[in-house]
């Protein structure tokens, strides 16, 4: 039903997590930049990071699955992903898929005349997008579980004390 009436296209989807990234990458700099000044309490930093890095992660799994939805090759896919670490790329880069109608069209819920729709691949990926509210739960297990070990692993300033 979501995905069948137009509720949350790809393009809705992609758009939403690129823009809501670019805005926690604003509040994570902003928020740091007042710990480093003391006018915040460093908590709120780490409340602020954690979000960012909720959206982060978020953007790179609607990436991925917009990306394999509306047949981006692989590269672009990665590419797409890995300007989320670039503070604000996720913007001019949704902005160009945009421009470009490459966010255009529904959910592949059905094999078309497309040779790929035959492969293993897409008919997995069929198989999910047809039954949302599992990809939901399968896509927030898979964000947690990278959240969590990254919340383990500590700030990335850490990793090197922690894994010599």
């Amino acid at each position: 039903m979501l995905l069948e009436n137009g509720l949350m296209t790809p393009k809705k989807l992609f758009n939403f997590f690129a823009i809501a990234e670019g805005f926690t990458w604003a509040a994570l700099i902003i928020a740091i930049t007042l710990r480093a000044t003391g006018v915040i309490e460093p908590i709120v930093s780490t409340i602020v990071g954690g979000i960012h890095g909720a959206v982060f992660l978020g953007y790179g799994v609607s990436a991925a699955l917009v990306g394999v939805n509306q047949r981006w090759k692989s590269g672009v896919i990665i590419g797409g992903i890995a300007l989320a670490i670039v503070p604000f790329a996720t913007i001019p880069f949704e902005r160009g898929r945009n421009k470009n109608g490459l966010l255009e069209g529904g959910w592949r819920l059905a094999a078309s005349s497309d040779p790929r729709d035959a492969g293993w691949f897409d008919r997995l990926f069929r198989w999910f997008i047809q039954r949302p509210a599992l990809l939901i739960v399968v896509l927030l297990a898979v964000v947690v579980g990278i959240f969590s070990g990254l919340l383990w692993m500590g700030p990335p300033d850490t990793w090197a004390e922690k894994f010599n």
